[in-house]
């Protein structure tokens, strides 16, 4: 009975008109950044953090949360029509999304993914209110040692889930990991693999791998072809909401996918990010040969596009139960909660219920807006398949320059962008799947920390990593497949389930 007093005080502050008003301003506007890539959420929030001086505390932070919660609705929409990732958690988006466009299905696969994304949602919205508790508990078994074992499942899922050649989707997570280690030493503050340019010690930017290899490696790949077959939409646009047999293989995807979300978003640097790759490798595995992946199957937009969107909403339990903010955009939202003069933690729950439980009921709220204000403008973005590619291809890499250099306010992210451009046409004809170098790369600093810390809790004992329980089952777990994969027969099998079409 009080969770439902709880959300009922949490409606009462949500439903006021003030916070209606920023509900609406935060999903519009993170909408709006979802499809222009390069911006993000992190920038866009880091940017209006001055701007809550003026706000009510409740108002100002349902605001920041409509914008995270939107970019991840809006993400999928340039992800979908020009294979340009608005978001890190749309690169997953990429691979069916895209290619359901060339077929003239971009409308369902844009419903698929908002109509997936709202379900998501107020799921997640749901597991906050209800299982903030054990699934924090959940979150304080995971270590360091915890943390790297996972991310090692998920390197060794990624390349036996691949499309293609086992050999070059290993390659492809090396290449990643590769370059995931130019950047400065968490440890000892010295630069690695820098050359001496100043622009990489930072690192290279997600934004210029992940436009670069999907955008303009795209945008190459086609101008490398004769006029007569390249990119041409419009040929059979097939209608603008899934077909019965869509929502039928669609729906357990969603289910899974927010499932899987709504467990990851807990993890500190799982997120929706790590969410969206899981539910994409989870989906991929249990289709088998009945699956399309990688060739317009709707599995692989609705399955991470609800994934991702529970990791974003779940993600809010540990900032808000713990004062522990999970990745970026929730450090940023304890920043908002120290101006406006409130300690992140435990204490918020009882001491600010309005503040609480109004930004959960806001994020119904929201979501609700999000799927009013997105599904009535499918057929608005279906139009931009209509422009000749000609004309289609030059707005394509203005938009991408725009993005990169709006990143860090320097034409140094446009240059890579433009060099991992051709590193992704390169890829396009070798006929090697980008999507693990993007997971090798968001991984391997990750990866990195959690192996040093771990090794520095436990005096440089590599047993660590199988004396405790949870790490030894996530190894063991990689293990296997790794074994299993080997095994002849199921060689022969993985060849046969991935094998595509030309």
């Amino acid at each position: 009975m009080d969770l439902f007093a709880n959300l009922s005080l949490g409606f009462q502050t949500a439903l006021s008109l003030q916070n209606l008003a920023y509900a609406l301003f935060g999903t519009v506007l993170g909408t709006l950044i979802g499809v222009l890539p390069g911006l993000g959420p992190v920038a866009t929030i880091a940017m209006l953090l001055p701007s809550i001086y003026a706000l009510d505390a409740t108002a100002a932070l349902i605001m920041l949360a409509g914008i995270y919660y939107g970019a991840q609705y809006g993400g999928s929409t340039t992800a979908i029509l020009i294979n340009v990732p608005g978001e890190a958690s749309s690169v997953v988006t990429v691979i069916d999304g895209y290619q359901m466009a060339r077929q003239g299905r971009a409308g369902p696969a844009l419903a698929a993914a908002g109509l997936g994304s709202f379900f998501a949602g107020c799921v997640g919205t749901v597991v906050i209110a209800a299982f903030a508790p054990p699934l924090t508990e959940l979150a304080f078994k995971f270590g360091p040692a915890e943390y790297f074992s996972l991310m090692v499942l998920g390197l060794i899922g990624a390349a036996v889930l691949a499309s293609g050649s086992l050999i070059k989707a290993i390659a492809m997570i090396v290449l990643g990991l590769l370059l995931g280690q130019v950047n400065t030493d968490v440890i000892s503050g010295v630069p690695r693999y820098s050359f001496d340019i100043p622009e990489l010690t930072d690192g290279i930017g997600f934004i210029a791998i992940a436009m670069g290899v999907f955008g303009i490696g795209e945008v190459i790949m086609n101008l490398g072809r004769p006029p007569e077959h390249r990119e041409v939409f419009t040929k059979n646009v097939k209608g603008l909401w899934p077909t019965r047999e869509d929502f039928r293989r669609a729906w357990p995807a969603v289910l899974r996918g927010t499932g899987l979300g709504s467990l990851l978003g807990v993890l500190p640097g799982g997120g929706a990010l790590l969410s969206s790759f899981a539910s994409y490798a989870v989906e991929k595995r249990l289709a088998g040969p009945s699956g399309r992946f990688g060739r317009g199957d709707i599995r692989g937009v609705a399955g991470p596009e609800s994934a991702n969107n529970a990791g974003a909403q779940t993600s809010f339990i540990p900032m808000l139960t713990l004062g522990i903010p999970p990745n970026a955009v929730m450090a940023l939202m304890v920043g908002a909660m120290t101006i406006k003069g409130i300690q992140p933690g435990p204490q918020v729950m009882t001491s600010n219920p309005q503040l609480f439980w109004g930004l959960i009921a806001s994020m119904w709220v929201g979501n609700l807006m999000l799927v009013i204000l997105n599904l009535p403008l499918i057929g608005i973005w279906i139009k931009v398949l209509t422009v000749p590619y000609r004309l289609l291809f030059p707005a394509i890499l203005v938009f991408c320059g725009i993005g990169l250099y709006t990143t860090n306010n320097n034409s140094w992210d446009v240059y890579m962008g433009v060099l991992f451009g051709l590193i992704g046409y390169v890829f396009f004809k070798l006929q090697c799947e980008p999507a693990p170098l993007i997971l090798g790369f968001i991984l391997g600093p990750m990866m990195e920390e959690n192996l040093r810390r771990a090794l520095l809790l436990s005096r440089g004992d590599w047993s660590t990593f199988v004396a405790r329980p949870v790490s030894a089952g996530l190894l063991i777990a990689a293990a296997l497949m790794v074994i299993a994969v080997l095994l002849p027969a199921l060689r022969k099998k993985r060849a046969v389930t991935f094998k595509k079409e030309l």
